[in-house]
């Protein structure tokens, strides 16, 4: 966290940005989302629990849904999947930021009412895919990418449709609540995965049971 004198942040004109307001909205709009979901979900009740104005949270965000998408991104995390140097290591790391967040009652109570929220609203649309959706999906490609150079996944392999493997199963948990989202499941997706991309070499270091 930033220190004390760090958090006014010029913005070019007017008063500079405090930050700790940031802070404080984004952490009253999850807990709000996991007390009552997103249909009763109000700017209002975000100025009161975070301590602040509706004014200065429009400042911010244009609207609800601006505001929930990046709400989501701070408890998400945004850091880039790892490279350990190990294929499967890496993406079940990734995966697992996923399957961890997803896993909150926040995020899960408000995924599917976004999603329908934002489908005909392309500026909300936008703002999810740039900042939520887009930047995860590419993080993993490059460590797709990194694990062909290793030999350990088919150069052959389609990696638009990898990534959607890897990630459809959390998404469609999180949607439909038809089953639990696990603490394993992540190593499971990326060995099941693994399992169908690998190559030889791959299989033979790292044996397992769905190969």
């Amino acid at each position: 966290m930033a220190s004390s004198d760090t958090r006014l942040i010029p913005t070019g004109r007017g008063r500079p940005r405090d930050h700790r307001i940031d802070e404080a909205v984004l952490a009253a709009t999850m807990r709000l989302l996991e007390e009552g979901g997103y249909a009763d979900f109000t700017l209002e009740a975000v100025a009161v629990r975070a301590g602040t104005t509706k004014p200065a949270i429009r400042r911010r965000w244009p609207s609800r849904r601006h505001l929930v998408i990046d709400a989501l991104v701070a408890a998400m995390g945004d850091a880039p999947t790892p490279d350990t140097g190990c294929t499967h290591c890496d993406l079940i790391a990734g995966i697992a930021t996923l399957t961890t967040a997803f896993a909150g009652p926040g995020t899960r109570r408000v995924w599917p009412a976004l999603v329908a929220d934002i489908a005909a609203d392309p500026a909300p649309a936008e703002t999810f895919f740039a900042r939520l959706f887009d930047p995860r999906r590419a993080a993993t490609a490059t460590a797709l990418r990194r694990g062909i150079d290793r030999g350990d996944i088919r150069p052959d392999t389609d990696l638009d449709l990898l990534l959607d493997l890897l990630a459809s199963t959390t998404y469609y948990r999180a949607l439909f609540g038809h089953l639990p989202i696990t603490d394993t499941l992540a190593e499971d997706i990326v060995m099941i995965v693994m399992s169908g991309v690998a190559t030889d070499a791959w299989r033979a270091q790292h044996p397992h049971p769905y190969a």
